[in-house]
């Protein structure tokens, strides 16, 4: 009753009617102009006409003023501009010059996001070009102007060339590629004094052969493995992980850079490093022949994957070789090759871990990943798919394991009653929302395939083992990973729903991944017993928290690089043909993945000349106005490549 009330008195009521009602919020603005802000108090976004914004900008708290309520539509004028969201804008210098005597040029800097360019006086323009990339400050919005003046304190290069792109991206992101001069003086003091800590208690497995496996172009190796053979059943197996805390020292000024940084990121031909490359490259890398430091989960394991005893602890390792995951994959497909019974045995023991957990009712999602070669300008030359191999899982399965019984074991120690309250750092992924499992069943029953509501974990294996190898294989992966809860960082273990674990965590990225640092110290402080150590679980749950939030950040930012490259390489192809599945649609365009590239591009409805087509109002397939023709999601069609517009990141097809 009172929910009805605050409606009808917000919609229908006196307050609005009859007097001025002000509210505040958050203004959004189209690329038509009119714009929406969303108030608290309304359950309904504020519509704001072109003329009526008075010189707001994207994500501007705004004070508006209720001028027209009509039924369920509600108008208002901004008033005021209570915060900008932004003061500086990234954008395109566009130098404009209407008459030969140079009297009347300028310069306006275009940003998409924004609805209005910004205006850059002349005599600011002597050291600029047209179509330089720049970071402009607002300085003044003149009342009488249309545009806000601007003043340029950054230029970042030629528009669409790949370090303009990278360093402008990093910009936008808030995101450093230089670390500052005193955390890489501390970075070059801890390795000058290469602190092998020696004299504490670590177990020696130099003797134990070990190895690396990892990406041709890797430079920062934080993961090894060792074996050894007991008997004809038995393997001792150890997943040494690099002891990065061991030198990075909580509140130290390295452990606050790597913290803000939080996460590496990995664009295309470029690695944005959470730690200098000092550390990350060298001292904390596992590089093979040199004595390192490592945090290692060792266990005993028979033939049928049953784990008979688990050890954790600090190490010290020296691995044997560097592997590639080709060469490890050559190894063993030939069943040939140096430190073949080892890797076979690895391999072998992967196959049976992966089993189980399939078995367990993990998901089996294999994403392919979309890779560039690159010429000497880093311009993206050829592009192909990468799929996950054997090598790669091996990996990947051992690594799992070791997140699991890390988390496991802690699990374990905090239930006991010396360690009550105590906290530890969890990879938690919840259960899929309902509704969107409800609509990708929708989605996929038109195209052959469905989706058991009632056993919704082994129905979607079962949709994907159905798919694997098929045109709209990518397109339902996509759509099951956007139904499915995001996994983060969390000290409230809830498990994680994807793996079909109980227990997880990050523990084997330290040189990458901060939440995996903090993994570290605390597992070493239930190891030792050093309750002093722990802060409260607050702490650690803020901490939780803003990894999650980077991490987010950093897939973004990755995204929107990827993006561009796609686009960019995507340029050679104007005019040709290409088959596509649809992926997506809007009220006035269709989103199409062109096959080959694996990569979206865009029909606008308008531009379909078979017939006049409009969007469903499932949202998910449109209708031919004449022919009544039905085109779904995942429908195999033919497109040509006619245009790209490297400023939007689009592809523009049109349909054959």
């Amino acid at each position: 009753m009172k929910l009805e009330k605050r409606k009808k008195k917000h919609f229908f009521g006196e307050k609005i009617q009859k007097n001025n009602y002000f509210t505040t919020g958050f203004i959004t603005i189209t690329s038509h102009g009119y714009a929406f802000v969303n108030a608290e108090e309304f359950q309904k976004d504020i519509f704001i006409p072109k003329n009526k914004i008075n010189q707001a900008l994207e994500g501007d708290l705004v004070k508006i003023k209720i001028q027209k309520n009509k039924g369920l539509k509600i108008e208002g004028i901004v008033i005021k501009i209570i915060k900008r969201k932004i003061e500086n804008i990234i954008g395109i210098l566009k130098i404009i010059n209407n008459n030969s005597n140079n009297t009347n040029k300028y310069g306006l800097v275009t940003n998409n996001n924004i609805h209005v360019d910004v205006l850059i006086p002349i005599n600011q323009l002597k050291k600029y070009h047209h179509n330089d990339k720049v970071l402009v400050k607002i300085i003044s919005w003149p009342k009488k102007s249309k545009n806000p003046l601007g003043k340029i304190i950054k230029v970042f290069g030629t528009y669409g060339e790949y370090k303009t792109e990278i360093f402008s991206l990093l910009e936008e992101y808030g995101i450093y590629d230089k670390f500052p001069k005193e955390v890489e003086d501390e970075a070059k003091k801890i390795f000058l004094e290469q602190n092998l800590d020696l004299n504490s208690i670590r177990r020696d497995m130099r003797n134990t052969n070990t190895f690396t496996i990892d990406p041709i172009n890797a430079k920062d190796f934080d993961d090894a493995l060792s074996i050894k053979k007991l008997n004809y059943n038995i393997w001792e197996i150890g997943i040494h992980i690099s002891d990065v805390s061991h030198y990075i020292k909580e509140e130290s000024l390295l452990d606050k850079e790597a913290y803000f940084r939080a996460t590496s990121i990995y664009l295309i031909g470029k690695v944005i490093p959470m730690l200098p490359k000092i550390l990350s490259n060298d001292l904390c890398s596992l590089e093979p022949k040199k004595d390192k430091l490592s945090f290692s989960f060792i266990f005993k394991i028979n033939s049928k994957g049953e784990i008979l005893e688990n050890w954790f602890g600090k190490t010290i390792i020296r691995s044997n070789k560097r592997f590639t995951y080709d060469e490890v994959q050559k190894i063993i497909n030939k069943k040939e090759g140096v430190f073949y019974e080892d890797i076979y045995a690895l391999f072998y023991i992967s196959k049976i871990l992966s089993k189980k957990r399939l078995k367990n009712g993990s998901l089996f999602l294999e994403k392919v990943e979309i890779k560039f070669h690159l010429d000497k300008q880093y311009n993206p030359i050829s592009l192909y798919l990468k799929k996950n191999n054997d090598a790669h899982k091996l990996i990947e399965e051992f690594m799992l394991l070791a997140n699991q019984k890390i988390s496991e074991f802690v699990s374990l120690q905090i239930k006991k009653e010396s360690f009550n309250e105590f906290p530890y750092i969890y990879r938690v992924h919840d259960k899929p929302d309902f509704q969107k499992i409800f609509l990708l069943k929708k989605i996929v029953e038109p195209l052959g395939y469905s989706l058991n509501l009632k056993d919704i974990k082994n129905s979607i294996n079962n949709l994907l083992k159905k798919i694997k190898g098929k045109s709209e294989q990518n397109m339902i992966e996509n759509l099951i990973l956007r139904a499915m809860s995001k996994a983060k960082y969390s000290t409230k273990n809830i498990g994680h729903y994807g793996l079909s674990f109980i227990h997880y965590t990050h523990f084997t990225s330290p040189i990458r991944r901060y939440s995996d640092i903090i993994a570290h110290r605390l597992l070493y402080y239930y190891l030792e017993n050093k309750k002093s150590k722990f802060k409260s679980i607050d702490f650690y749950e803020k901490q939780s928290q803003y990894c999650s939030y980077k991490e987010r950040i950093g897939i973004e930012l990755e995204r929107e690089f990827l993006k561009y490259m796609q686009v960019k390489f995507l340029k050679q192809f104007l005019g040709k043909e290409f088959y596509g599945i649809i992926t997506g649609f809007t009220d006035w365009s269709v989103y199409i993945e062109l096959l080959l590239f694996q990569t979206e591009g865009m029909v606008r409805l308008r531009d379909i000349k078979e017939d006049i087509y409009t969007l469903n109002s499932n949202n998910y397939s449109i209708i031919g106005k004449k022919k009544r023709k039905i085109y779904h999601l995942g429908d195999k069609i033919k497109v040509k490549l006619v245009d790209t517009n490297l400023e939007k990141k689009q592809i523009i097809l049109n349909w054959i």
